[in-house]
Formats: structure tokens, sequence, C-alpha cells
């Protein structure tokens, strides 16, 4: 495999094709933040604004400009994001709105608790751009309410009926095991650490599951206990797959191998459970039990799940030097870009039926927008990139 030359097609479409796609499409220029409702060139064909794609929007080009280059563009772009946001995506207090429409009147209340992981990660990504505190402030005291909602995320808006049967969702540990290290540098060592240890501690020692062949469960009961209902029987493959990347990222932090190992054959065993071997690429949900999944959509193909693959299955191998992870990653590698590339106009397809047809030309919606793709794109043409300078340096030598 040409880890070069890999590296430069994640790069080049990263830089050349998605990132200007979002740039010249999505700024509302009259009433400030961004549309997310894109076709598949790029037209607006709805102006509602949802605050996670609007958060995760202000996070990428912040984030750009952080980690890439300091192109003056990319920051006027996040810092144009952010204006709309501090000024309508929240109550007064940062409860954030899920939903609000052109001009910024909420829509919908703050009933989901990714409106204010994705504010957060957004506004630290600022700060670190700016240096501005009014960023600085925004990122903690999200974060200090998502920890006061840890034991009910979606507070007076969850529609189970108390005391009844009560679970709890593998998203918001996953997400905060990432987020930890986002806004790292806005808290202290004690408050980092022993959040760290927590979301360990849930992704794998609750959610993940060795008794039913190593792979990760989508929701548990308070207790930690499997349920054997339709959602504790769920199986959010690329949920998982996705975790296992953050996962990995904590290991290199806390330099612990262990982690790290454990993380890759949790990738590798997901990946091998969720893949359609008939008409390939992963599925969108499954049963444990393979019983009928309740979500009708269980049999998509969605990009944001074979991006997050991509991603682990690269930091896997370069961690690891596993070839199991590198066969796979040229395998999903394979079907991502033939299927989700556009080859015709920028950006990437979201939706797919099992046998890899387009469902849905659009190329940002309600739950689309501008993160999954161009994030994945990063993160692999990195892990690749490093990968490449690797295996030159031991030519070399």
């Amino acid at each position: 495999m040409d880890f070069k030359k890999l590296s430069e097609q994640y790069k080049s479409e990263l830089l050349e094709n998605v990132l200007p796609f979002w740039l010249e499409n999505s700024l509302d220029r009259e009433y400030g933040g961004y549309y997310s409702c894109l076709d598949r060139k790029g037209q607006v064909f709805d102006t509602d604004k949802f605050v996670w794609l609007q958060a995760r929007e202000v996070y990428m080009f912040a984030s750009m400009y952080n980690k890439t280059e300091k192109k003056q563009e990319w920051l006027e772009a996040a810092e144009h994001g952010a204006a709309f946001l501090m000024e309508h995506g929240h109550d007064g207090h940062y409860n954030w709105y899920f939903a609000i429409d052109r001009v910024g009147n909420p829509l919908v209340e703050p009933y989901n608790i990714f409106s204010y992981t994705f504010a957060t990660i957004a506004f630290g990504q600022l700060h670190l751009a700016t240096g501005n505190p009014r960023y600085a402030e925004v990122a903690k005291e999200t974060f200090r309410l998502i920890r006061s909602k840890l034991d009910n995320p979606k507070g007076k808006w969850n529609k189970a009926v108390p005391g009844s049967r009560s679970l709890k969702n593998f998203a918001l540990p996953m997400i905060l095991c990432n987020l930890a290290l986002e806004i790292e540098h806005l808290l202290s060592a004690e408050l980092l650490d022993g959040f760290i240890d927590n979301c360990l501690h849930e992704v794998m020692a609750v959610f993940y599951r060795p008794e039913l062949g190593g792979i990760i469960v989508e929701n548990v009961t308070l207790e930690g206990q499997l349920s054997d209902t339709f959602d504790g029987r769920l199986i959010n493959p690329g949920h998982a797959i996705e975790a296992m990347w953050f996962i990995m990222d904590l290991g290199k932090r806390l330099k612990r191998d262990d982690l790290i190992q454990k993380a890759v054959e949790i990738t590798l065993n997901m990946v091998e459970y969720g893949w359609d071997h008939q008409h390939g690429g992963i599925f969108y949900f499954m049963d444990r039990s393979g019983n009928p999944p309740q979500q009708l959509e269980w049999d998509q193909k969605l990009w944001w799940v074979h991006i997050e693959t991509l991603i682990s299955l690269i930091k896997g191998y370069q961690l690891t030097g596993s070839p199991e992870c590198l066969a796979w990653f040229e395998r999903v590698h394979d079907y991502t870009w033939a299927h989700f590339k556009d080859t015709e106009y920028p950006e990437w397809f979201g939706y797919l039926n099992r046998q890899g047809e387009v469902l849905l030309p659009l190329k940002g919606g309600k739950w689309k927008g501008c993160f999954h793709v161009p994030r994945g794109l990063y993160q692999c043409w990195k892990v690749l990139e490093d990968i490449a300078c690797k295996d030159l340096f031991v030519q070399v030598v």
C-alpha cells in the first residue's frame, strides 16, 4: 500500500473539495450562522438551522485553522457561526436549543445533550484559535451543564415514564471521551483525570460486553445490565467503532498500551460484526439476538459510519501494526470512496441503500453537516502521512 499516495488523496479531498464546498455554500451572509440543508450541487433547500450542526461547523473551521493552516477565511467562518450561536443558539443560560429558524427564533427546546457537547468543543477550539476569554467561558459553562445532566440528559423532555424501564445510552459517554481531550486546555488536571476515568469505565467496563463476543451494546440498564428489549438488544456498529479511536487517543495520552490494544481488538470485532457480507458496507443498526431491528433504516449504509471506521482502522494499524486493521482499512476505503464520494459535484453522499445505491442525493440536512467527512479526511490524512514518513525513515536507515 502506497501510504504517501493515500495521504495525498485524503488531504486533497479535504482541502480542495470538501472544505471549499461548505465555505462557499453554507454561510448565511444575511442572518448569520450556516445553512446545513444543501442539495447535491450545494443549493439551499431548507433554511432551518440545527444547533448541533451549527456548532460542529464552528468546530471544524476553528479546528482546521488550529491544526492545518492559519487561513483567515477559516477563522472568519468559525467566528461567523459562533456569533450566531451566542446570540440565538441558547436560552440565555447556555441551555442550547436543538433547532432554530433562519433568523434565530427557537423552534425545538434544549432536549438534546449533543447540542451542548458540540457547543463545548466548538467554543473550546475557538478559544484556542483566538485566545478570547469569552469563548472559554461559553465552553466551560456548557461543560458544567453537561456534567450536571449526566444522570438524565434529556431532563424534563425525557419521554420515559419515571420508574419504568430506565436505560442509559452509549452515545453520551462515547462522545465525552473525545470532548475531554478537545477541551483539555480549559480544565484542571484533577477534573480532567476524574472525567476521563469515568468515561473509560463506562465505555470499556459497562457497554463493552465480553460475554457477547467482545462487542459494544448501545443501551444497558442503569445498573449496567443487559436488557432483552428492542433498545437493549440494539447494536450500532458505527458508534462503537468511532468510540474506539477516541479510546486510542486516550490510550496514547495516558501511555496505556493495554487500552490501545483493547480498542483495536474491539474495532476489529465490530467491523466484522457489522459488515454486510452480501452487499458490502457496514449496517446502520443490528439486533444482538438476530431479531428484526425496530429501526426501519437498519440496513442503510451511512457516510459517518464508514468514515469513522476508516479512522479507527488506520489508527489501529499506526499504533499496533495490526495486519488485520490494514486489511480492513483497505476494504472499507475501497467501499467508501466508490460509493459515498460524488464524482460530479463536491462533498459526499450520506445515505445509501443496502445495495450501495444513493438514497438521498443531499450533501447536508438535519443530520449531516460539516463534520464527519472533513474530520475523517483530516484524521486519515495525518495518520497516513505519519505512517508514510516512518516507512521512508526505515527505508533510508
